[in-house]
């Protein structure tokens, strides 16, 4: 938050700061969803719905389910809410209790922590390396299970290091889970559709169908069909745990907006070309950011399979001075030195529970992209 506010400031004054911290597509929402709400709105679509979604968008989610991920629900096990977040926080409501530990793979996605522990839990943090792209194994998952155990969270692809379970990866964990009965997982699948050089998508339900009755699915609109202000979150689930979110729901934020649930049936039912088009810039662009972060002294950076972010590391630079005088000690600082000197704005890794590292997003131009790489190289040249 430091490094952003800083950002700011420093735009403000007519300085030429490079963002590279956005988690959002670049790319605006498809006119034809846009088309969906107007007419939402002019057909008189504005009132209450249901607490937990229309039927009409349940029913596009179940064909989604179906069509993607070999998933079959009722619509009796589908969530809808106001954003990916609130499905991940009413679920963590509806079933932690004070003592129950949470399993988080990290780095990781900032809120998770910290919606266990407002919801009551205990978030247990996993770290995992570079080594293993960034990826829980069947060893650390088997030796932090115990029976104040509640929940597992997975996030594929990840945000912040873009690196994602394979039905391999995921048939590994499944194996550990089988054996702790009583461990539900959440499995955050965000951006499902923004992968890369032909990786294949799979979600632990549908490795490992006997996990089926206590996996909580999640996804949204917002990063494949970029419709991050929209907000429209969803999830399928076992009954009783969709009804227990949506009586969370009665009494918090109620019905998301009925706008929003329209625009959605229409994104989830029509076409999907968009995206593949899209993800063909992404991959340009993780490419051009993946080869010259790597051609900076003193960093290291993995290409991911998806997402819009790289999560380099900057371990060779700790412990240096950068050219302006600031000691390197960690990656916050390294952050607000590479600010400061060469108007690039990174997120810290430690804010994602992992550095020294830092979080790039590549959703925005090539042009900047090449600019902030170049401005990165010329950083790290002169570190001392």
């Amino acid at each position: 938050m430091a490094v952003t506010q800083a950002a700011r400031e420093m735009k403000a004054s007519g300085i030429d700061v490079i963002g590279l911290g956005a988690g959002e597509p670049d790319f605006d929402t498809p006119d034809h969803i846009k088309q969906a709400a107007i007419e939402a709105i002019h057909s008189g679509k504005t009132n209450y719905t249901n607490v937990d979604g229309i039927p009409e968008l349940k029913s596009a989610i179940i064909d989604k389910f179906k069509r993607d991920n070999s998933l079959a629900y009722k619509t009796s096990q589908i969530n809808v809410s106001p954003g990916g977040k609130p499905v991940i926080f009413n679920a963590f409501m509806a079933t932690l209790n004070k003592g129950d530990e949470v399993i988080v793979p990290a780095p990781c996605w900032v809120s998770y922590p910290e919606m266990v522990k407002l919801c009551g839990g205990t978030p247990i943090v996993i770290p995992c390396d570079m080594d293993s792209g960034f990826k829980l194994t069947a060893e650390q998952l088997e030796s932090v299970i115990n029976p104040q155990t509640r929940w597992l969270i997975l996030n594929s692809p990840s945000n912040p290091t873009g690196s994602a379970y394979s039905a391999a990866d995921l048939k590994v964990l499944s194996e550990v889970l089988l054996k702790h009965p009583k461990v539900m997982v959440l499995t955050d699948d965000m951006y499902e559709h923004l992968v890369y050089d032909g990786f294949q998508f799979a979600t632990i339900a549908q490795v490992e169908p006997a996990l089926y009755e206590r996996t909580l699915t999640m996804n949204g609109l917002s990063k494949a069909y970029a419709m991050t202000g929209w907000r429209i979150g969803y999830a399928g689930g076992p009954e009783w745990m969709i009804k227990a979110m949506a009586k969370v729901m009665s009494q918090s934020t109620s019905n998301p907006s009925s706008i929003s649930q329209w625009a959605g049936v229409t994104a989830l039912n029509g076409p999907h070309e968009f995206i593949e088009e899209r993800n063909i810039a992404f991959t340009a662009r993780r490419n051009a950011v993946v080869t010259g972060l790597n051609a900076a002294e003193g960093i290291s950076c993995a290409k991911p399979d998806g997402a819009f972010y790289v999560y380099p590391n900057c371990a060779g630079l700790i412990g240096r001075r950068s050219a302006g005088g600031q000691l390197i000690s960690n990656d916050i600082e390294f952050a607000s030195a590479l600010l400061k000197e060469a108007h690039v704005a990174v997120v810290p890794g430690g804010a994602f529970h992992g550095s020294p590292n830092f979080r790039i997003s590549y959703a925005t131009s090539m042009e900047q992209l090449k600019e902030a790489c170049s401005r990165i190289q010329e950083f790290c040249s002169r570190v001392k």
